[in-house]
């Protein structure tokens, strides 16, 4: 699967991880962020806490460790991280996920 162009060519996002490993397309409001994340190759998602955040599985797969209970998530499949619950996990090459975040400043988008 391939995103189409005009999604590829909405801002990418300053995040703390190589773009050949992952790479990223936002759209922002006053109250979320929403991202479309794709992995280019295995991924390690240290665990962390943050403000609440949604997913869904576009194609792939990932298996996610939210709040000590793991989860493995395939196409069409959903995920709710609530806010300050510690999660991290690994997501396979290939994978392409929308993220959709509470906090709309979570990353910075790339100038």
């Amino acid at each position: 699967m391939q995103l189409p162009d005009f999604l590829m060519a909405l801002p990418a996002l300053d995040v703390p991880f190589p773009e050949d490993v992952v790479e990223s397309r936002a759209m922002r409001t006053d109250d979320a962020l929403l991202v479309f994340f794709i992995f280019h190759k295995d991924f390690e998602l240290p665990p962390h806490a943050h403000k609440a955040q949604w997913g869904t599985v576009l194609q792939g797969r990932i298996e996610l460790t939210i709040a000590g209970d793991t989860q493995t998530y395939g196409p069409g499949q959903i995920y709710n991280i609530p806010s300050g619950a510690e999660h991290g996990g690994s997501i396979t090459a290939g994978t392409i996920v929308i993220d959709v975040f509470e906090e709309s400043d979570r990353y910075p988008l790339k100038a």
